[in-house]
């Protein structure tokens, strides 16, 4: 059974910085590629930041470019966003999502073209002074 934990949400003020985790479990690392997608309130889900199953190919949507960074450690089964610069746009429930990594492109993965069939419960970001 595939499993998505995140973590590393919180409160924090604009301009500052925090570092979001996705546990997975339950798959082959390596096999998988992985996304960080944002719900806000009361809009739709977004993706925010998608990586390939080696970590070779990343896209961030233009929001977030220069200041958030995605990585992954396949051997700890772990995705990571280091989100700085944190502005109150940023703020919403973050989710990591998991795709095969032969069914879909990173860019059509981060873009919703094709929703991933594994999701996490999501951690909250809050942006505010």
């Amino acid at each position: 059974q595939v499993q998505l934990v995140e973590s590393g949400g919180g409160l924090v003020q604009p301009g500052e910085a925090l570092r979001l985790s996705c546990a997975a479990s339950g798959l082959t690392s390596d096999l998988y590629s992985l996304g960080w997608f944002r719900q806000a309130p009361g809009k739709d889900r977004e993706g925010v930041s998608c990586i390939s199953r080696n970590g070779f190919i990343t896209y961030y949507v233009d929001s977030v470019k220069g200041r958030f960074t995605v990585s992954r450690d396949n051997a700890e089964n772990t995705m990571y966003l280091e989100m700085s610069s944190l502005r109150p746009e940023d703020t919403g429930v973050d989710f990591c999502a998991a795709s095969l990594w032969d069914t879909v492109t990173i860019r059509d993965m981060c873009v919703l073209a094709k929703r991933p069939p594994y999701w996490g419960q999501g951690t909250q970001v809050t942006v505010s002074s």
